[in-house]
């Protein structure tokens, strides 16, 4: 299994928007082949705050998954462009 996580910070004129950006990724990522979970979360304290938990078969589900339009369309072309900060870590689960 593979696990990327990943918070992204927002202003905020631009969270709301972001916001339905995530949920339309989150919806589109779950009906990938490989794709176990996709969660996203937003802070209570932090409104402009958002947390994506994503976990994989493997690393070719987590390879195919970059690859799709839905991720270049609503991340490359959209999450990044809005974000003022992105911290991203892949992770594997201890053995």
């Amino acid at each position: 299994m593979v696990i990327q996580c990943v918070q992204f910070t927002f202003s905020p004129e631009d969270a709301d928007r972001a916001a339905g950006i995530l949920k339309e990724l989150r919806d589109l990522s779950r009906e990938e082949l490989g794709v176990v979970n996709f969660t996203v979360a937003r802070s209570k304290e932090r409104p402009t705050m958002f947390a994506l938990w994503e976990q994989y078969c493997d690393e070719a589900a987590l390879k195919s998954h970059i690859e799709t339009e839905h991720f270049r369309r609503l991340v490359l072309d959209g999450i990044r462009r809005l974000a003022k900060e992105r911290l991203g870590e892949i992770v594997y689960p201890l053995e």
